[in-house]
């Protein structure tokens, strides 16, 4: 079974394309699913978010109040290193957990790994192939500000957060442009599942 991990700047189109293979095929493994669940109440990643950020980052039920704890992290970079610190080993954790199911299993051609901070996790070791999406940052900044209702300066903020996509294309074996369309950005996915898988 290949193992490809799926990557790209917020808002870039990762997320339609390991839609796409999925439908070829694919079993998905969501990075961003797999964060959620390890800040779950009462987990260990869960109690050194706490301890760490305090008790206004949370509702009163326990659960991660992910909105606040956002609009920290993404304007103090300091206080976002301290968060993935946290939160990073768990998730590689349990994302490798999931891929030894899959091969184990052997149902399925490709596991694709979805994750926007996979360079930033240094997770590229454990893939057959790093995908990265590209799209331009203006179509970025206009995808970011209607799917999550932020200002310029908020969609800004989040970008600048993350590993510049020069840096990571140093990573990748593969660059996906979605800039064209979406018909064109779906065939060249599909195009390059055929080559990977034969199919």
């Amino acid at each position: 079974m290949i193992v490809i991990g799926l990557t790209g700047n917020i808002a870039s189109g990762k997320s339609m394309a390991a839609s796409h293979l999925k439908s070829l095929g694919a079993v998905l493994i969501d990075a961003d699913q797999v964060a959620r669940e390890v800040v779950e109440p009462q987990t260990p990643t869960w109690e050194k978010v706490k301890n760490y950020f305090g008790e206004e980052y949370f509702y009163p039920d326990g659960t991660l109040n992910r909105a606040t704890l956002g609009n920290l992290v993404f304007t103090d970079k300091n206080e976002l290193a301290k968060l993935e610190a946290i939160t990073h080993p768990a998730i590689f954790a349990a994302i490798e957990r999931q891929i030894a199911v899959f091969k184990k299993e052997g149902s399925y051609p490709a596991v694709v790994v979805e994750a926007t901070l996979l360079l930033e996790g240094k997770g590229e070791g454990d893939f057959d192939e790093i995908w990265l999406v590209l799209s331009s940052k203006e179509k970025r900044l206009q995808r970011l500000m209607a799917r999550n209702q932020l200002t310029r300066l908020e969609a800004e903020r989040r970008i600048q957060s993350q590993m510049p996509a020069e840096e990571k294309a140093k990573y990748a074996d593969l660059i996906l442009y979605n800039n064209d369309g979406q018909e064109a950005f779906l065939q060249e996915v599909e195009n390059n599942w055929r080559r990977i898988t034969g199919r």
